[in-house]
């Protein structure tokens, strides 16, 4: 909350100087000049945090997308993360493979809580009616293939994204992107977010650093090219892969999202129920 107040409060400053008003006092600039803040300064300017550093995740629309896994069909622990990317009937989400997929078969018992904070489930709990992954993954858990997609049932008739919308799926995008990575640490109660730049840790893996992204993070998206207006964005990876996500909490790893992702998710596509 620091950073945020002395980020928010730097802006304010540059505004306020940037139109030519003083703190206190009246402006002696004969002729003041006028700072514009477009999309790139505002970005750099990022209410989100200081880049790198976890922080507890406000309950916003954007990040109501995303939940916790629980594991006994919503009464048991929360163990991963997913968030529901768009699709035709509005009921698929994107975790990693190694939440929903082992011993070679998927998980059964498994519940959706988006926006889940201290015990509350402000838009339900959501059956997972099915599992898909890759063919590498199912028969060998090759870490190149540790992402998979999830069919969820219905709520009192609903669909999932009829409810909170949905984030984009991208594929073969830059290995450098700047994203905000959020989830559910399976000791905490409430998410947590970070913003930072991915790397290049291979030609199938992407890194990034962002502190305190501990067990129970494993799905959390990736999203980049976030759109203030409609408050989506891009899903471009999620923690898992390399080291199943990583072995320390402060650097992660996902699978580089290329067209065997796309296959993925148009056979999930397919099989909406």
């Amino acid at each position: 909350m620091r950073v945020r107040v002395v980020v928010l409060g730097a802006v304010l400053v540059a505004l306020l100087g940037g139109c030519g008003v003083a703190a206190s006092g009246p402006s002696t600039r004969s002729s003041p000049q006028v700072t514009y803040w477009d999309r790139k300064r505002m970005e750099q300017a990022s209410p989100f945090g200081t880049p790198g550093v976890g922080h507890t995740a406000p309950p916003t629309v954007g990040n109501a997308r995303v939940g916790a896994l629980f594991s006994g069909s919503g009464s048991g622990n929360h163990f991963c993360t997913a968030s529901v990317v768009d699709s035709p009937k509005k009921s698929v989400l994107i975790t990693a493979a190694h939440c929903v997929y082992g011993d070679g078969q998927a998980r059964s018992d498994l519940a959706f809580v988006p926006a889940y904070r201290d015990g509350d489930a402000p838009y339900g709990t959501w059956p997972v009616r099915h599992v898909i992954v890759d063919p590498h993954w199912a028969s060998n858990n090759d870490p190149d293939y540790d992402v998979a997609f999830v069919d969820l049932g219905t709520v009192k008739g609903k669909r999932i994204a009829d409810v909170l919308g949905a984030n984009r799926l991208g594929w073969n995008e830059s290995y450098t992107k700047r994203v905000k990575i959020t989830g559910y640490p399976s000791a905490k109660e409430s998410p947590i977010s970070c913003v930072n730049t991915t790397r290049k840790y291979s030609t199938t893996q992407l890194t990034i650093d962002c502190t305190d992204f501990t067990g129970g993070t494993s799905g959390s998206p990736w999203l980049t090219d976030l759109d203030p207006i409609t408050r989506t964005g891009t899903v471009i990876g999620v923690i898992g892969g390399y080291e199943a996500g990583g072995s320390t909490a402060d650097t992660s790893y996902s699978v580089y999202f290329d067209k065997d992702v796309k296959k993925l998710y148009d056979q999930a596509v397919g099989e909406e129920g």
